[in-house]
Parts: structure tokens; C-alpha cells; sequence
């Protein structure tokens, strides 16, 4: 799929997000855009509060330093779905 921007203003400040860093290309900068009106079509930006307070709870956890790095938790998982 190919798509032109028919608004030179759009077009350009895709390329501002590009340059600033905030995404590696312009199509990836249009792919987060439909992400992000795929997420809004499911419902408000609330969160539950048995959601937010999870939120929370993972929060204090790493403030306490009982996270684990990523490459450590992606190995586990691994390693449990592998056995399983």
C-alpha cells in the first residue's frame, strides 16, 4: 500500500518526527498514527481501577528494585512455554 499525504503540513511534520528521532521512518510514524486510532475505536482512554492499581503496584515493585531486566524475562518465558 502506498499513501500520499495531500496536506503539505501533515507531510511535514511527519518529517520533523522523523528527524527529531521519534520514529525511524515516515511509515512508521503513520503506522503508530493507526495504531493509536485502532486503540481509541475500542473504548476511552480510562483505565478499570483493579487495571490502575496494578499499574501501581508494578511501579512501587521497581522503585524497590525488584524488576528484572527484559532479556532476562523474555529468556524465562522461554524457556517456560518451551517445557510446556
Amino acid at each position: 500500500m502506498q499513501i500520499q499525504l495531500r496536506r503539505p503540513e501533515l507531510e511535514k511534520f511527519i518529517d520533523e518526527q522523523v528527524k527529531a528521532g521519534h520514529f525511524p521512518s515516515p511509515e512508521a510514524a503513520v503506522e503508530a498514527a493507526v495504531e493509536h486510532m485502532m486503540l481509541d475505536e475500542f473504548g476511552d482512554d480510562e483505565l478499570d481501577d483493579e487495571t490502575a492499581a496494578a499499574i501501581n503496584r508494578a511501579d512501587e515493585q521497581i522503585a524497590r528494585g525488584e524488576g528484572i531486566d527484559f532479556k532476562q524475562f523474555a529468556a524465562e518465558m522461554r524457556k517456560k512455554f518451551a517445557a510446556g
